[in-house]
């Protein structure tokens, strides 16, 4: 496997992180936040939880970076671990949202006294639900792929890389996105004709 110029920069940038150099770690940092940014909003339209989520990594991986391996690509590594960090917030958050909902149904009492609560959560719901719109139709895996194809201008290649899959699975997957986003926009557009 060839390794490019700039990739061989980043292998020798991670490990003079991994051994404690801050200028490296900074500079990895300036690298990726923004393509680490905008990768995360194909998971999830939450800004706020993403720049947590964003902090929290790089504050980890200045924590442990005597503990961090090595890598044959920093940008894949980042991506893979920001893409952890915010599925298990959001299994989480999903896990609290159902507590909650089913406490205002045992509770009916709660529920009128708090009710401009319930509205503020049907209002940000509401709101999610907006900014997905035009990806709800598309699996996880379609929105990944989408994502990195359109958003990250990766090639094929890389994509079957950064997703574990091969390289037909890479086309399946965005032939048939492109497919489904195609016969939704045509919908909304006869809807509001």
């Amino acid at each position: 496997m060839l390794i490019s110029p700039k990739n061989s920069d980043d292998i020798k940038m991670w490990n003079d992180f991994r051994g404690g150099n801050h200028a490296a770690f900074t500079q990895i940092y300036q690298n990726y936040v923004n393509l680490l940014y905008n990768y995360s909003t194909s998971i999830t339209p939450d800004r706020e939880l993403i720049k947590d989520c964003l902090h929290d990594l790089f504050v980890e991986l200045w924590k442990n970076h005597q503990n961090l391996g090595e890598t044959t690509s920093v940008r894949f590594y980042l991506m893979a671990s920001i893409k952890r960090k915010l599925v298990r917030h959001l299994e989480t958050q999903q896990r609290h949202t159902q507590h909650h909902e089913a406490y205002y149904l045992e509770n009916p009492d709660f529920i009128g006294s708090h009710e401009h609560r319930l509205v503020a959560f049907e209002e940000e719901k509401l709101l999610s639900d907006n900014l997905s719109e035009s990806f709800r139709y598309l699996t996880k895996r379609q929105r990944e792929a989408v994502s990195l194809k359109f958003f990250q201008d990766m090639d094929t290649d890389q994509i079957s890389n950064a997703m574990n899959i091969n390289p037909q699975s890479v086309y399946n997957l965005i032939f048939g996105a492109l497919k489904i986003l195609k016969e939704h926009i045509s919908q909304d557009k006869l809807a509001f004709a």
